[in-house]
């Protein structure tokens, strides 16, 4: 029977055994697809389906809750408040299957069906993906690789352990161990990254004689990176108050912006080295005490049932190695900056 009625329509669900059986986790992806996209035309050529097809499906699952979940009043897609809380609810219950599903094929074989891995934006990307070429070049007992799905995500500061503590990570690398460590997380450190202050050769700074004081720097602008934690009662790091700052996504934005002059800032060590070998960027002193990160690699320590999987015990080993952890802090000569891209949110900065 198709639907006619208002948002504001209400009455009693004919079918109720139907939502139940109409919820599956297809029709919630419909659902995300066409709520991402904005339209069922552009949902339905990413799935190569017709639009008709596509409007029938969600028309089925309106009828099976009793509930509008998209606005048809324009061409928009636009979700109704019930659509809006479909969405929510359903990309939980999405994921929870998703970590159902990898933990069963972790049972059955060992090797997760997804591990997440979350970087803090000072490890250095070009190692990352070594580690990844290695781990799918990895040849099983049968001669196959390995069938995990990694998935890698970038975070800063509090974000990192954040996306260990909320589920959205399985490993971190390179999370700093001046925020306080989630319980039942297993640790162990990565080394030590320090920081420099760094101006371009035309910025005002470039020409300071000595330490640079506080009140010299109150009245520059600083290039800070902002966290990608969620945490409302974040804190900055390095900021003076009342200091003019520039907020950046990225360490690679980071760096550019100090490059072009557009203000100053710490810069971690192995990053800024080969630009102020070219003359790029002018390391100076400040009155401050030296900086450094101390960075540590992490994961949710294994319980009765849910032993780690061979994919984890994988990076676990290679974390292992010296040279591993050198190379994940430390760029290559070659190398001219990071390259590392972050999922920026705001409110506390590095």
């Amino acid at each position: 029977m198709p639907i006619t009625r208002t948002h504001t329509d209400t009455y009693a669900n004919p079918h109720p055994g139907g939502a139940r059986a109409a919820l599956t986790p297809e029709a919630l992806a419909l659902i995300d697809l066409v709520a991402r996209r904005g339209s069922f035309a552009a949902a339905a050529r990413e799935l190569g389906r017709v639009p008709s097809a596509l409007t029938y499906s969600v028309r089925k699952l309106e009828e099976a809750l009793d509930v509008l979940l998209f606005d048809r009043s324009s061409r928009v897609a636009k979700l109704t408040p019930a659509g809006i809380a479909l969405l929510e609810d359903g990309r939980r219950l999405l994921d929870d299957m998703d970590r159902l599903a990898s933990r069963v094929k972790r049972v059955a074989t060992g090797w997760e069906a997804q591990l997440t891995i979350a970087l803090d934006s000072i490890v250095m990307q070009r190692t990352v993906q070594e580690l990844i070429e290695d781990f799918y070049r990895h040849r099983l007992d049968d001669g196959t690789c390995p069938q995990t799905a990694l998935q890698i995500r970038v975070e800063t500061l509090a974000g990192t352990w954040d996306a260990l503590a909320s589920g959205n990570a399985d490993l971190v690398i390179g999370a700093t161990t001046d925020v306080p460590t989630p319980p039942g997380v297993s640790m162990l450190p990565l080394g030590e990254v320090p920081f420099v202050f760094a101006v371009a050769p035309h910025h005002p700074l470039a020409s300071a004689t000595g330490p640079i004081s506080d009140a010299s720097l109150r009245d520059q602008r600083m290039v800070v990176l902002a966290d990608s934690t969620a945490r409302p009662n974040a804190v900055s790091v390095g900021i003076l108050p009342g200091q003019p700052v520039l907020t950046v996504p990225t360490l690679q934005f980071k760096l550019d912006a100090q490059l072009r002059g557009l203000g100053c800032g710490f810069l971690p060590e192995p990053v800024a080295r080969p630009f102020s070998e070219t003359g790029r960027l002018v390391i100076k002193e400040t009155e401050r005490q030296p900086r450094f990160a101390r960075a540590c690699y992490a994961w949710r320590a294994a319980e009765r049932n849910r032993p780690l999987g061979r994919a984890m015990q994988w990076w676990l080993t290679r974390l292992a190695s010296p040279t591993t952890r050198a190379a994940l802090l430390e760029p290559p000569a070659s190398a001219t900056g990071t390259g590392v891209e972050t999922l920026p949110k705001r409110s506390r900065h590095r």
